[in-house]
């Protein structure tokens, strides 16, 4: 798989007769090994969309392909493998933080372990726990802030070295000096695997935070389930009133964020 993603005319309904869909025509490409995200207010769609790429839901209408194969052509177990995901609710077990972050890649190696939770800002907070590693999580991380609980989870999603990566509004939880922090070394864990065997991934990134989405390649603008604009920051603040708005009550003038250097 080399993770070039694309979705032709996607609609998408829950009740799967086509009425009143959450999603209406989606038509975009994302070519591997690049950033999308995906931008919107709460109930835009934008969590139903990624959530098509591994067939948590199936489309009403259209198709989402990788690599030009359609996703429901594609054996599920296969599909699912190729992904690594982060959601808002970090999912975590009674179990070890080392077991909860190598869950899907149970033969990992200590380094593997600890390279995967330095990219997702998460290894200091760990070695300060009382076990380390092998400090016992308790259900669903209730021993953990909000914020460690996702970068443990982001932290699992990059161990399985997946070829899209998927970042769902995975860092609302963490302040943003710390995401920038995670964002810049996702960005040089990947650009340095485009040349080992994993070759690097395919990130989307959900997000209602504005500065979490400033260098990606592409922001899609999501709006009432329809795609309202696409293009990067500065091509959004010149065309896009929707992203002007949000820019401008989340940031105000944004000078002094990450990437923005207008």
């Amino acid at each position: 798989m080399q993770g070039k993603i694309a979705f032709e005319g996607v609609s998408f309904n829950y009740s799967g007769n086509g009425s009143n869909p959450v999603l209406k025509d989606i038509s975009f490409i994302i070519e591997p090994g690049k950033t999308v995200a995906i931008l919107g207010t709460t109930g835009a769609g934008k969590s139903t969309l990624i959530h098509l790429i591994p067939r948590f839901y199936d489309v009403t209408a259209g198709r989402v392909t990788i690599d030009g194969i359609n996703v429901r052509d594609l054996k599920l177990d296969f599909l699912r493998r190729q992904i690594g995901i982060a959601l808002q609710e970090a999912i975590l077990f009674s179990e070890t933080v080392r077991n909860n972050i190598c869950y899907g890649q149970p033969q990992a190696s200590d380094d593997e372990i600890i390279a995967a939770a330095q990219a997702a800002q998460a290894h200091e907070f760990i070695k300060a726990l009382p076990q380390s590693y092998d400090t016992i999580i308790g259900q669903r991380g209730v021993n953990l802030s909000g914020g460690q609980q996702q970068r443990i989870a982001i932290a699992r999603a990059l161990l399985v070295k997946p070829k899209i990566l998927i970042l769902d509004d995975s860092t609302s939880a963490v302040d943003v000096e710390t995401e920038s922090k995670l964002q810049d070394a996702l960005d040089q864990l990947l650009q340095q695997s485009r040349n080992s065997e994993w070759g690097g991934a395919t990130r989307i990134i959900v997000a209602q935070r504005i500065s979490t989405v400033l260098l990606a390649d592409k922001i899609i603008v999501l709006d009432k389930g329809r795609i309202t604009a696409m293009g990067t920051h500065h091509e959004l603040l010149s065309t896009s009133s929707l992203y002007q708005d949000i820019y401008r009550s989340q940031l105000g003038d944004g000078r002094h964020l990450r990437g923005d250097q207008r």
